[in-house]
Order: C-alpha cells, then structure tokens, then sequence
C-alpha cells in the first residue's frame, strides 16, 4: 500500500504545479518522450504494402515493445530508490508527470469561460483543443456536451487510470499504463491506416481500463447531488457507448447534471450517429460545464484521500 501513498504525493503535486509551461519547452514532457517512440514504430512497421495479417502482428509486436520498455524504465527507476517513506515521496513526484489533473481541470475550465460570457468563437477554439470534432458546427449545447464528456472521460484516463496502476505496482505500474493509453490515442483508430496495425493497442487499452473507468464512474456517482440518477443513468446507458470504457463516468456524470450527452457529431465533415446517454434529459449549458468540474474536484480530492488512507493500512 506504499504505492498508494506515492499516488496521492503525484496528485497533490500536480494539483498545485501542473506541468509548468517553461518545463514543457525546455525537457517536453513523458507522454511526447513516448510519443516519438510510437511515431518511429508505425512509420517503420506498418507499412501499406503489406497485407493485414502481417501489419496486425507488427502492431501487436510495436505495442509490446513500448509497454515493456516503459514498465522496464520503471522499474530500474524504483529499484534506485531508498527503501521507506523516502520511496514514497520519490515516486509520487516522478509519477507527477503522468497524473493530468490540472492540466485537464484547466483545458475545461478554458471552455467554460468564454462560454458563460456568449463568446461562441473562444469557445469553440477552446474546444477544440481537447476534442476531435468539428468545432465549427458546435453551438452552446455542442460545446458544454463536448467538454463534459472529455471532462469525464479523461478523469478516468487521464487520472484514475494511471493512479489506479501506479498504486498497484508504482513506476512500472503507471508508465506502463501511460504507455498503454498513449498507444492507443496514437494508434488505437478504426482507420484505414491503424485498423490492422493498431487492433493490439486498442484491445490492450480496453483491458487496462476496465476497472479505473468503472471506478470513476462511481466516484462521479458518490459525489453528486442526483446519486440517484447519475447511478440509474451509468447502470442503464453505459454500455449504449461505442467505448466498453468512456461510457461510464460519461453516463455517470450526465446523470449527475441532469443532462444528455453523447448523440450525433460530426468528425472531418462525416455525422457519426452515437447513441444518446441519457436521452431524455435536457441539452447542457455552460453552467454545467462549471457543475461537471465541481464533481470532478471533489471525485479527485476524495480519491487523494482514499489512497492516503490506504498509504497507512
């Protein structure tokens, strides 16, 4: 359970600094040290030219590759540190990097912003940052459902997720993880390019985030004011997602604001029809973008403490 302990140290650190700005430009930051990796891998490996049997097992093999090289960096890492709490502070501050907290409170609020004061254009711009879809043919209501689904979404991705595995297993746990999600945000589409090449990452990322999304769910669920109905929506519309994952803490919290999320949107100039998560709600607003970061300070301020609580078990 020192892990534990280790996780909380990473949240609280990220809470206060996030990633600072000039750090980013003078080292870059883990996730685009991996990044580079996985870019190299598929411009070598998955070549056009060569039939999909062949590019799934290059795909397969290029995912394995980079997790194992994370988890071993990890573990040579740990394996230099003191034994005692002087481990725990250690990891937890180099673990700080692969915990978003902050960077994800803030990428929303940025959103929510220009919202609330009827700057549509600063919106969308703001949106766009943290979403894949067109954010010319968002209105109010697109944005506010756009940045609460990436809200609720990478809560479990971007924090549950990584803490859930570093508290388990400490830096090989959560760069490992880091791994996993990176590959699958690279490579882990349904594209011409990646269908093959990318399955392993795909399924790989569904596994790792079994639990931690289920987990977020709930936590969104215990925190809210409509417990009831942001339990109701979770158990009865998560599995109407496309992702076995992203539809329960999305489900969660559109239950929690009363709101409907999910439904059509359009990528690249194509409408993908998904399916609505808790349909007969009304559409969100730019108030609930600022009700969703309030669930989710408490969701991450509740976890903080469970896993420092779990540090002195």
């Amino acid at each position: 359970m020192g892990f534990a302990g280790a996780m909380a140290v990473a949240m609280v650190v990220d809470a206060l600094l996030g990633w600072p700005s000039w750090l980013f430009v003078r080292v870059g930051h883990p996730v685009t040290w991996l990044g580079r990796l996985i870019g190299a891998i598929d411009t070598a490996w998955n070549r056009a030219s060569d039939p999909p049997t062949r590019r799934r097992a290059a795909g397969v093999a290029g995912a394995l590759l980079v997790i194992a090289l994370a988890v071993a960096i990890g573990w040579a890492l740990q394996s230099l540190l003191p034994f005692g709490w002087i481990e725990i502070v250690l990891v937890g501050v180099l673990a700080w990097p692969l915990v978003a907290l902050r960077s994800l409170h803030d990428h929303v609020a940025a959103v929510a912003t220009p919202l609330h004061a009827g700057d549509i254009a600063a919106a969308r711009e703001a949106v766009s940052r943290i979403v894949g879809r067109d954010p010319a043919t968002l209105d109010e209501a697109g944005i506010a459902r756009a940045a609460i689904e990436s809200l609720a979404e990478n809560a479990s991705d971007g924090i549950v997720a990584p803490v859930f595995w570093g508290a388990l297993f400490g830096l090989p746990g959560i760069l490992g993880y880091k791994a996993i999600n990176t590959l699958d945000s690279m490579i882990g589409h349904r594209s011409e390019r990646h269908e093959a090449f990318g399955w392993a990452a795909a399924r790989i990322d569904d596994v790792a985030n079994f639990i931690p999304a289920r987990l977020t769910g709930f936590l969104f669920v215990l925190l809210a004011s409509r417990r009831s109905e942001a339990l109701s929506c979770m158990t009865r519309d998560a599995r109407r997602h496309r992702s076995p994952n992203a539809g329960w803490p999305e489900a969660a919290m559109a239950g929690a604001l009363g709101v409907r999320l999910s439904g059509p949107r359009i990528y690249h100039g194509s409408i993908t029809n998904e399916p609505w998560l808790n349909e007969d709600a009304r559409d969100p607003l730019a108030a609930d973008i600022s009700q969703g970061l309030t669930i989710y300070r408490r969701a991450m301020l509740l976890l903080a403490g469970v896993l420092a609580i779990l540090a002195f078990a």
